[in-house]
């Protein structure tokens, strides 16, 4: 009989089936969680034709859906550290294929903004336990890295909604679209069977014989029985998850990730509602301007696989603070126009400092918190950042109702993004689990010696 450290077992590991397995069904998760998302834009201009809605009816409806997504990320994030994560991804997955797919049947906007609460309930809290879940198990040489893999998935769903309305909304009208965002219900039993549960949850509900099944595809090589004790330095927690949010030096750092992320969020769905009219006003025509918000998602595919690689080497925080900065130098530059060519490239910086800094620095946070509460932590940010996801359109639409030279309209969007490398900067790296982990491992072993 031997001991178990299943956090050293996961940790030591090398990236072999079991984790590409992980990767691949998160991944496909995720780029349905990005249609979902994104898919409201694609039909806007067909409801208001069909339902004679105003501009301000359409964007309410818009916004039940990000209403949805905050409090589905406070709620199945925090749950989740009770429950297991796979079960909770279950059940947002459900909640966000099965309400989407049924907006296809909605007659009135009343039924179609219910649908989309719903929705967002469901959208708001998958992201933040796929991510802690892949956290959970990928080897540490590389968390980032996975993570940002799998959160590009988020931008290529973004990219398939427009494309996929292009091609068949002509034919079967605004609903056919929605019908693709059905298909995830589809293979439900076979992703509940193929993913794993952590195995934090795994150790605290005592199923000690999936946990030791599970530890031996995560790493093939060693060699495990059901006579081995397994112990776990982070099997204790609280009976209210958010409070470990707080405790062990952690509550500075955790109101800083809630600033960086209303900051970055607030950014985020700013640029992707604007950019476009922005990018007019500033002289350039239509099809150049959706040219750019094209250069956005693929800037941000780009960045997050680049950075996140890095991110793996140097260190998260070293890597966060300045593609915040870099994002805000970008977006001041843009205001005064140039070179067609050096545009493109500027908004694809742009997206790599705002939709790409988002993706890494969920993975940031799912590192710095115990297993324990990993999907609380995500949670508890990803539903504060929301209420900056809110006002970024409204700050948008605000910008350009007052008609400011359109120079002070890209500079008011970097002011969020200094915020945000700021708040990234203050955030103590001594106060992450590993690195607490580690210097209690070094002073036992000072002690014992």
């Amino acid at each position: 009989m031997k001991t178990i450290n299943p956090t050293e077992v996961i940790a030591a590991s090398k990236f072999n089936r079991f984790h590409l397995g992980l990767l691949l069904w998160s991944f496909i998760i995720i780029l349905f969680d990005g249609y979902d998302l994104v898919v409201y834009g694609t039909v806007v201009p067909s409801l208001i034709e069909e339902w004679n809605l105003s501009s301000v009816e359409a964007g309410a409806i818009g916004t039940y859906g990000l209403f949805g997504m905050m409090f589905g990320a406070i709620f199945f994030g925090t749950l989740a550290d009770r429950i297991g994560r796979k079960n909770v991804i279950a059940i947002t997955l459900v909640l966000f294929s099965l309400f989407t797919f049924l907006c296809s049947f909605a007659e009135t906007p009343t039924t179609f903004s219910t649908f989309r609460f719903l929705a967002g309930l469901g959208l708001g809290g998958i992201m933040p336990n796929v991510i802690a879940l892949l956290t959970d198990y990928a080897p540490k040489t590389m968390r980032s890295m996975i993570v940002s893999i799998v959160l590009c998935g988020y931008s290529v769903g973004g990219i398939l909604a427009p494309l996929i309305g292009i091609f068949i909304m002509p034919t079967f009208g605004w609903e056919s679209i929605f019908w693709f965002a059905g298909v995830p219900l589809l293979f439900l039993p076979i992703m509940y069977k193929k993913l794993p549960e952590t195995a934090s949850y795994l150790i605290r509900t005592g199923k000690k014989e999936k946990l030791i099944a599970t530890l031996a595809k995560v790493s093939p090589e060693s060699h495990f029985s059901a006579n081995d004790e397994v112990i776990d330095v982070n099997i204790q927690e609280s009976k209210v998850p958010i409070i470990g949010l707080f405790k062990e030096n952690r509550a500075f750092s955790t109101i800083m990730f809630w600033t960086a992320f209303f900051s970055c969020l607030l950014m985020v769905y700013g640029l992707n509602t604007w950019l476009p009219k922005l990018m007019m006003e500033a002289g350039y025509g239509l099809n150049s301007s959706l040219g750019f918000l094209i250069a956005l998602q693929g800037g941000a595919i780009i960045g997050t696989l680049i950075i996140g690689r890095l991110c793996d080497k140097y260190g998260s925080k070293k890597m966060l603070v300045p593609m915040y900065a870099s994002g805000a130098v970008a977006l001041t530059l843009l205001g005064f126009g140039g070179n067609t060519l050096v545009i493109y490239l500027l908004v694809a910086v742009a997206g790599a400092a705002t939709i790409g800094a988002q993706n890494i620095v969920q993975a940031y946070v799912s590192q710095y918190y115990p297993p324990t509460i990993r999907s609380t932590a995500l949670g508890m940010a990803s539903g504060v950042g929301r209420t900056g996801g809110m006002l970024g359109p409204l700050l948008g639409g605000f910008l350009l109702s007052v008609s400011l030279p359109i120079h002070l309209n890209f500079i008011a969007f970097t002011i969020p993004g200094l915020i945000a490398a700021a708040a990234l900067f203050m955030v103590p790296v001594k106060n992450a689990h590993q690195n607490v982990n580690d210097t209690k491992e070094e002073f036992n072993k000072v002690h014992v010696s």
